[in-house]
Parts: structure tokens; sequence; C-alpha cells
């Protein structure tokens, strides 16, 4: 059955930074009604489809290690797999968000981005507004969430995404330091007509033309206030001549929490890039 996980990590002393990483678990993923086949479809391969669950749990279990100081880390991942069951969503459905949003489910292959939407809504909501607590200074979700992506940048790099320039430079900066590849990629404001619907708010999928610029464009649309980032790691998430999984991510989420409480990056001011 699918599950909702949310650990946190409160350091001892003062508090100078909050922040939350979400990591796509789709336990397994079969594509949905719109299931992947034939040559190139990668299905015997979709037990990776939860690294960034991985990578995020990973990095939890480093900083509960650890214990870097100043910083509060909440981790958070959405379970489940995408199977074909009589309960199973179809193309056409039209599937409501945890923040009302509707979105019209054009690729049930494209479910990866439906359940992190729900994690982004519930990472925001931990600060500001009501809960008495500081709003969230950094939200970092991690994702096999596209093949364009290996298209685009092999599987050595993984793609990274921002609504924040400071955000992205941390990242940057972390994975800089701990050896792991990563590649800004444009957020791209003049692809987000592809995501219009005329029944619903959202389109789950664009066009196949720039689809990894377009998921995260998805995303994008349920983190409000909060500095966001988006890394897509389908291609540095499998090691293919080893036969396993790298663990890419866990040093690079690792460093950037315990970097974070002297960093610029706020939830108090967005910079949008």
């Amino acid at each position: 059955p699918p599950k909702f996980i949310h650990l946190s990590y409160v350091p001892e002393g003062e508090v100078k930074k909050r922040i939350a990483f979400i990591g796509k678990g789709l336990t397994f993923d079969s594509g949905g009604y719109n299931i992947k086949a034939g040559a190139g479809s990668m299905i015997e391969m979709m037990k990776f489809d939860m690294g960034g669950s991985g990578a995020v749990l990973g990095a939890a279990k480093a900083v509960g290690a650890l214990k870097p100081e100043g910083v509060e880390v909440h981790f958070i991942v959405a379970a489940c797999e995408n199977m074909v069951s009589e309960k199973a969503m179809r193309p056409g459905d039209i599937l409501t968000a945890s923040n009302d949003m509707t979105i019209e489910v054009l690729n049930t292959d494209a479910e990866g981005r439906l359940t992190l939407a729900d994690a982004l809504i519930y990472a925001e909501k931990l600060g500001g507004g009501e809960t008495g607590k500081a709003p969230m200074d950094a939200i970092v979700d991690v994702a096999t969430l596209t093949g364009a992506c290996i298209i685009a940048l092999g599987d050595k790099y993984a793609g990274l995404w921002s609504s924040s320039d400071a955000l992205s430079e941390g990242l940057e900066a972390a994975a800089k330091k701990t050896g792991e590849l990563v590649w800004r990629m444009p957020l791209a404001s003049e692809y987000a007509d592809e995501l219009k619907s005329p029944i619903a708010d959202l389109k789950n999928v664009g066009g196949r033309a720039g689809s990894s610029i377009t998921a995260a464009l998805f995303l994008k649309e349920f983190v409000k206030k909060a500095p966001w980032a988006h890394i897509d790691i389908a291609g540095p998430v499998w090691d293919v001549k080893a036969g396993g999984a790298t663990g890419y991510g866990v040093r690079m989420l690792y460093r950037f929490a315990e970097d974070m409480p002297s960093s610029d990056i706020s939830g108090a001011s967005k910079d949008d890039a």
C-alpha cells in the first residue's frame, strides 16, 4: 500500500535554517495503462524509480549520524507503485492535488510528478503561515523523473532546475565538494503553455521536446514561496556496467545540509531564476 513518509532532524541549540528534502519513491513503475513496452522501455530496471527516495533516506541516515549544527531537516517521501489494476488511474482522468489544483492525466507514465506535487505542498506547509514556525529556507526534490534528462546529460550528470540562484549555487557547490556531477538546466517559462489544459489547471505532460523542462515547470507550480530546486537523477542513479545503484545524491544532500546554516539561502526572499 502507498505510504507517506516524513522524518525530521532537529539539532541541539539554535536552528538557523529549515530545509526539506523530498524523494520520488516509486518502488516499481510499470507505466500504468500507458505501459512501458518495447525495446528501450527499461521496464525491467524500474526498481530504481525509488532512487530519489533512496538518496533522501540515505541523507537522513547520514544527518542523523553526523548531527550537523544549526539546520533543521525534513525528509519526505510519497511512496507507492505505478501498476495496472481496477483502481489505477486512467489516461484522461482528472486528479485533484492537496492544494485543490486539478490535473489532467494525459499519460499515466508521468506519475512521479503527481506524487511529488503533494509532497512539495506538504513540505512548504511545514513553515510560515499558521504554523508559527519560520518559513522553509529551501525545498529540494530528487527524482528519477525523465528519460529526456538521460538523453540530454547522459548517465553521469544529474539535471538541476531551481527557482533560486542562491539555492542552485549552494547545491552545485555541495556537489563539487562531494564529486557528484550536476548541471543546471533552464527553468524556461517559454514552455509553460505546454502544460495548459482546457479542462483542468494543468496537464501532467507537455510535448516530447523539452520534456525534462516541462516536468520541472510542472513541479514548480506546487511551490509558491520557498526557494525550490529539482534534481533529476535518472541518469546517474544506476551503474549499468556494475549492475547496481550508485547512491548518487546522498553525499551532496548531506553536504548541502551541513553548509546551509552559513549560506545566504533564505525563505524570507525568493530570487527567480
